[in-house]
């Protein structure tokens, strides 16, 4: 209970100037109580750990929102099946966090507020997982759940400094509107042993839990979630699965600039890949670098794809009382719609062959998650479709291919922009690849630690 006593602590000093929440939950101190009470705490992973749930994803007892002042305020009748893990393995619900108004943009502006990026107030905390990526970027909680359709978790997390997991299709049960099969639920934290551990109860698969530690060749630190209930006597220890493959060493491939002739990307951010890449090599990885960029077709599929679900997303709500920015998108899409211009043949060929053969025979992937640095924090939500549609494009272009095919892909925090903000590489790696992932980014954390911004270190 005192765990979570602090975390709520923090969030009441913290959030006024992040505004990562759109409700913080004071029963969850009545729910740690009541936890702490059970005899079962040593088989309990995640027992006592607060976290933090985007306010897309139902809450039982609580409003879920999307961001919209739009949707019905009726209390969820039931916990989302991801939710609802959480809670199994010990977990406290202490809010929910801000999105984008249904989730349709990279920033963290709604009607509820605008999330700003714990490391630079005046740029905005990525999207549309702002909230949950602020928030434990901000030391507000250990462990956020979010969700990606085109990047939602990977873009805040890289915006942010953390760690953050979309996972492949089928491995953890989708959101309730999964976009079409586009989008995924994944955890966020600040701790690479942490994501492992939460991802693995999501995904209610224990060989999860330790597949970090094959990327660590020095004895790796305990994880912090392990260790919140700090007067027990024993604490949850997964044993690490019998007769299972060691992930390494792997065929790495990196390509510091993915995008098409015509994008730009960020020098420092090319120089980050090539120095995670470098670090691989130095642990024993085969590294080569990838000669082919992105397909230019698949540019326009991810942006009709994106603009079609934005319509789906808005048909059932009043479109008079949206926001400019989504009554744009959704009408966009619905004009891509009738001209049968949906993204979905390229969508189908990416998926099918397409993503397969210009991977190559590498077994991971590694390129810049952003493009450049986070726009500014300003009330996007009012301006209309070309100039979101150009903001978004020009820096996180390089997620949403990765949700086209269903592959699972994680961001690593790396190294500090010469103008402040964190740079995250992306890691990308075939189905069945998150062991994969997880082992690299230990790896890399090891070598490269994160960096708390200013004023969050705890």
């Amino acid at each position: 209970m005192t765990v979570v006593e602090e975390h709520l602590d923090r969030i009441a000093e913290r959030d006024p100037a992040v505004g990562a929440f759109r409700l913080v939950r004071k029963q969850a101190l009545d729910e740690a109580r009541e936890l702490q009470k059970r005899r079962d705490l040593a088989e309990l992973p995640l027992a006592g750990v607060p976290v933090a749930v985007k306010d897309n994803l139902e809450v039982a007892g609580e409003a879920t929102r999307v961001g919209s002042a739009v949707t019905a305020d009726a209390p969820a009748p039931k916990d989302h099946e991801t939710v609802g893990r959480l809670r199994a393995a010990g977990a406290v619900i202490v809010g929910l966090t801000n999105l984008p108004e249904l989730g349709l943009v990279a920033f963290g502006d709604s009607a509820y507020g605008t999330v700003r990026n714990p490391w630079n107030l005046a740029r905005t905390a990525g999207g549309s997982s702002s909230g949950s990526a602020a928030a434990v970027s901000a030391g507000m909680v250990p462990v956020a759940l979010g969700n990606d359709g085109m990047g939602s978790l990977r873009i805040p997390g890289a915006c942010c400094g953390i760690f953050a997991i979309k996972p492949g299709t089928g491995l953890v049960p989708p959101p309730s509107d999964d976009w079409a099969g586009l989008a995924e639920n994944g955890p966020l934290t600040r701790d690479v042993a942490d994501l492992s551990l939460v991802l693995s109860v999501l995904a209610a698969d224990g060989a999860l839990a330790e597949s970090w530690r094959g990327g660590v060749r020095v004895e790796p630190r305990p994880a912090m979630l392990r260790s919140v209930w700090a007067d027990d006597d024993e604490v949850w220890e997964p044993q690490p699965p019998q007769d299972s493959p060691e992930p390494f060493d792997l065929r790495v491939a990196y390509l510091p600039h993915p995008l098409p002739v015509g994008l730009p990307m960020d020098r420092e951010f090319q120089a980050a890949v090539r120095a995670a890449a470098e670090t691989l090599r130095i642990a024993g990885h085969t590294i080569v670098e990838h000669e082919r960029r992105l397909p230019t077709s698949l540019g326009p599929s991810t942006i009709a794809a994106w603009l079609v679900r934005a319509a789906a997303a808005a048909t059932a709500l009043d479109r008079s009382r949206m926001e400019r920015r989504t009554r744009a998108l959704a009408r966009a899409g619905r004009v891509l719609g009738a001209l049968r211009l949906d993204g979905e043949r390229g969508r189908a060929r990416w998926h099918g062959w397409g993503a397969d053969q210009w991977f190559g025979d590498a077994d991971v992937l590694i390129t810049p998650t952003l493009a450049a640095v986070p726009p500014k924090a300003d009330r996007w939500g009012d301006r209309g479709l070309l100039r979101n549609v150009l903001a978004n494009v020009g820096y996180a272009p390089a997620t949403g291919a990765w949700n086209m095919c269903g592959w699972p892909a994680i961001t690593v925090p790396i190294a500090t922009h010469s103008g402040g903000l964190p740079i995250g590489v992306q890691l990308i790696a075939p189905p069945g690849g998150e062991p994969q992932l997880l082992g690299l980014a230990a790896q890399l954390a090891d070598a490269h630690p994160p960096v708390r911004p200013r004023g969050y270190a705890d």
